[in-house]
């Protein structure tokens, strides 16, 4: 069977599994990178880019070298090959658990138990949940499901469909690398730059896709494209501010302003500064959006699959 029929087939299996079933219970590969990375961890940290460049080598290459080996285990048979992109699918993407986690939090708010609500905030982003009132929670909410639903969905599908099963795992080991040491803490600034760099690089398309699909599925696509070009250069992620913007441009909403992470206060830039205020009921528009914004990438991403590989066969018989 061809690579990009492989790669439609499994993909469209992994999505369904993950909205149907959620992330896998037990044993979830993706913990099972995340011990192992942190095992790595302890053996090599130190107070310096070039040991945390070797940390990202060891850990995301180690996924990948996984990946690409089990890939051609199983190449010459295609069920075989179906059946490992659709579990790999579904271990990497994780727009369900992002939209349960999510609703949670504003079914938590909306029963006026901010207590229950601040519980829920660190199963989606690393904000300090008791600096915040119930409206700072829920505009935490749904910025974090903007951003989780290129992360967590869309990047995995694009690099999925760039490279098959090592792509699938190395985004997602990117990924979670940088969520590990990726940050600006003491511990981590160095040693952890070398990963942050790589998930900009990683997450750049996936990003801008997310970006273009949510005006596309949103309420508001002007609002989506205008936010997105005036306001998504000022955020200090180059990712997440494009898909922040035409989140907030596309629910109407204003994201962005003052958060805390551990204690560490950012003021970051109003994203749809036209926008009204975050209300809870905005966390399902955002859940709804996101959803939206996942079925549509899997069917970009199998598309440009099914064209290139349409195209390499014309060019080997041309």
């Amino acid at each position: 069977m061809r690579a990009d029929r492989v790669f439609a087939y499994g993909a469209a299996a992994g999505l369904l599994g993950d909205l149907l079933f959620g992330d896998p219970r037990r044993g979830h590969p993706v913990a099972a990178f995340g011990r192992a990375a942190g095992a790595v961890e302890r053996v090599l940290w130190r107070d310096h880019r070039g040991w945390g460049a070797l940390h990202t080598t060891v850990c995301a290459g180690g996924a990948v070298a996984l990946a690409v080996a089990a890939d051609r285990a199983v190449r010459t048979c295609g069920a075989a090959s179906v059946a490992l992109t659709a579990a790999a699918t579904w271990a990497v993407v994780g727009g369900t658990s992002l939209g349960r986690e999510a609703r949670a939090a504003g079914d938590a708010l909306a029963a006026g138990d901010i207590e229950a609500a601040r519980e829920r905030l660190p199963h989606l982003c690393g904000r300090d949940p008791q600096a915040l009132d119930a409206d700072g929670i829920a505009r935490a909410v749904v910025e974090s499901v903007a951003e989780n639903t290129s992360d967590a969905v869309v990047g995995a599908l694009v690099w999925g469909a760039v490279a098959g099963v090592p792509g699938l795992a190395g985004f997602r080991a990117v990924n979670t690398l940088d969520a590990m040491v990726g940050h600006r803490s003491p511990r981590y600034r160095r040693y952890g730059w070398a990963s942050a760099r790589l998930d900009d690089v990683a997450g750049w398309p996936g990003a801008r896709l997310t970006a273009v699909l949510a005006a596309v599925a949103g309420d508001d696509p002007r609002g989506a494209i205008r936010a997105w070009r005036t306001d998504a250069g000022q955020h200090p992620s180059p990712n997440a501010g494009p898909v922040e913007a035409s989140f907030a441009g596309a629910l109407g909403v204003r994201l962005g302003g003052t958060l805390s992470y551990a204690g560490r206060v950012e003021h970051r830039p109003v994203l749809n500064g036209g926008g009204r205020p975050v209300r809870v009921g905005d966390i399902e528009r955002a859940v709804r959006l996101s959803r939206r914004v996942g079925l549509l990438a899997l069917g970009v991403s199998v598309a440009g699959r099914l064209l290139a590989g349409a195209a390499a066969g014309k060019g080997r018989t041309s």
